[in-house]
């Protein structure tokens, strides 16, 4: 495990706990912080894999529910795994499939074995368990896996987030017990706690005691408030283990990822980029652009001048919102792209700033804490 994959800190924020270092796993070595596309059955949408990397991406994720129902790990193991399946050479991540079951509050039931839900695809009925989960992760063959947990929602009541928290612990037991393949698949651990800071703790405590190659943030976007979203990462993310790697999910926007960096997270994951490309909007410095709306359709300057990436090097604003205003598929490539280096961007521009210890001055205006008429409406 130490070969194959270990993290190692370059730098430290002398006025907050960012951290700049490298995470190197058997496919290819991770600088963090870093903001990693989400590629939820094998393709980040509208994108190549050339164009992913032209981004910028050094890590993306894919998602073991989806590929469990369509087309089966099965398939992907005979294509090679993952990484060839999909033409993606460098890192990869799966998420364990817990937050796509347990969103599905209409068609599941949980128990301690696990959780039986009916496939939307087919109707078949599924027991995903953390034998399972791991299993099909195995099979899979991403360089870091993620142990199945219990995600309970916002406003779950204590006691259900008691029992969520407790539940999570032990099924982490039952994927390490499971885990086939340790020294090719690093296995992260989750946090979960729901809004009770208290429970956070101890569920950190019970997770550092196992010691996992790296450690997850969960249950958090996943109806919050920014602040209170905020709170829970300011309050958990210091008290993970400095010589690991840690890893906010979920969470995509300029201002979270800044202050989650500033209270120590490495790597962050969102559907953002892409879900806003193809709803014709486009990030720039920090702003929201709908290119649907008239100023766009007739201004013929780039997107984003500063921005290398090819859409802005090659298009104009007036192109991109005839693209979008004509329904044509290019232009949620363009948008996607440009949206998905533009985050990569935004987490490199810190690292670099974590590096000449300038964090909290460069970029100041990120780092206050979030108030509801400074937080991006993505949906």
């Amino acid at each position: 495990m130490r070969d194959k994959f270990y993290f190692q800190l370059k730098a430290r924020c002398s006025q907050t706990q960012a951290r700049a270092g490298i995470f190197v796993t058997p496919h290819g070595v991770v600088e963090t912080p870093r903001f990693m596309p989400v590629g939820t059955v094998a393709t980040v949408k509208t994108l190549t894999p050339a164009q992913l990397e032209a981004a910028g991406a050094q890590m993306v994720l894919a998602n073991t529910y989806h590929l469990h129902l369509q087309p089966g790990e099965d398939i992907i193991a005979g294509a090679g795994g993952l990484h060839r399946f999909m033409g993606w050479k460098q890192p990869m991540l799966t998420d364990s499939g817990g937050f796509q079951v347990f969103s599905l509050s209409q068609l599941r039931t949980i128990t301690e074995t696990g959780v039986t839900f009916r496939s939307p695809r087919d109707g078949r009925m599924i027991n995903m368990t953390p034998e399972l989960s791991i299993q099909i992760q195995n099979t899979l063959g991403a360089d870091v896996i993620m142990a199945f947990d219990e995600c309970p929602p916002s406003n779950a009541q204590r006691s259900d987030v008691v029992t969520a928290t407790e539940r999570t612990y032990r099924w982490l037991e039952r994927c390490m017990n499971a885990h086939e393949r340790p020294d090719e698949q690093a296995l992260f651990g989750i946090v979960q706690g729901g809004i009770y800071l208290d429970l956070r703790r101890e569920a950190v405590e019970s997770l550092v005691g196992l010691n996992l190659p790296g450690y997850a943030i969960g249950g958090v976007s996943v109806g919050e408030s920014p602040e209170l979203i905020d709170s829970i990462v300011q309050a958990t993310a210091p008290l993970l283990p400095a010589s690991k790697p840690r890893y906010l999910m979920g969470i995509g926007t300029y201002r979270e990822m800044a202050r989650g960096i500033a209270a120590g997270i490495d790597l962050f994951d969102c559907v953002i980029p892409t879900r806003l490309g193809r709803h014709g909007a486009a990030l720039v410095q920090g702003e929201r652009w709908n290119l649907k709306n008239a100023p766009y359709r007739d201004d013929f300057t780039p997107l984003d001048p500063s921005c290398p990436c090819y859409t802005c090097q090659n298009f104009c604003r007036a192109y991109l919102s005839h693209l979008v205003r004509s329904s044509e598929a290019l232009g949620y490539t363009l948008l996607s792209l440009h949206n998905v280096t533009e985050l990569i961007r935004f987490t490199q521009r810190i690292r670099e700033a974590i590096l000449s210890d300038r964090f909290p001055i460069e970029f100041a205006q990120w780092l206050e804490p979030p108030k509801p008429d400074q937080v991006l409406d993505f949906e």
